[in-house]
């Protein structure tokens, strides 16, 4: 037995190691991925700028920063809606896993094979359908925005988006290493 809980513990060990390696790599993957959609976007914003000849934003302007306010709203909006079609799919595959425990004899004894065709059916189903309102809301919201209060309020929801969704996606990665990490205390 001492030697089962030796073997248990030093499999532990690596599997702790293990995991370590890859949050770490992860975070760092995040990482870089945050930084090269800031400066695309950064990149896009000052496309903008020469493609209607803004010269400066007046953020003095009312325009501006009824933009800049939806703009740094945006990110919040959408994560929001994403988080919460997260939170859908996973109920849907939560109820798919327990009909099949009820329907399935076996599986918890290891006798009886799950139907995976039907769960990822599910992930797949939900993770098209629930972004639907997203992406409608990333590509209506510059359109009407800048149809309604115009280029320089466009100009202002670029800028504020830009300054939130950089933010926001740095907080989330720290919270959900955050997360990951307190799951095993």
């Amino acid at each position: 037995i001492a030697e089962m809980s030796g073997l248990d513990e030093s499999v532990r060990d690596i599997t702790d190691k293990l995991d370590s390696v890859g949050n770490t790599t992860a975070a760092m993957g995040k990482g870089f991925a945050i930084g090269s959609a800031a400066l695309t976007a950064l990149a896009l914003f000052f496309s903008y700028k020469e493609a209607v000849g803004l010269s400066s934003i007046d953020i003095l302007n009312s325009n501006v920063v009824i933009g800049l306010f939806i703009g740094g709203m945006l990110p919040f909006v959408f994560s929001a809606f994403t988080m919460e079609s997260v939170s859908k799919a996973a109920y849907q595959m939560i109820e798919e896993v327990r009909r099949q425990f009820r329907t399935i004899p076996g599986i918890l004894e290891g006798k009886a094979k799950p139907d995976y065709k039907t769960c990822v059916a599910i992930s797949t189903k939900a993770s098209l359908r629930e972004m639907i309102v997203p992406g409608l809301l990333a590509i209506a919201a510059p359109l009407l925005v800048g149809c309604v209060l115009g280029v320089d309020a466009l100009g202002g929801l670029l800028a504020g988006s830009l300054v939130t969704g950089v933010l926001v996606a740095i907080f989330m990665s720290n919270a959900g290493g955050a997360w990951d990490n307190a799951k095993k205390y």
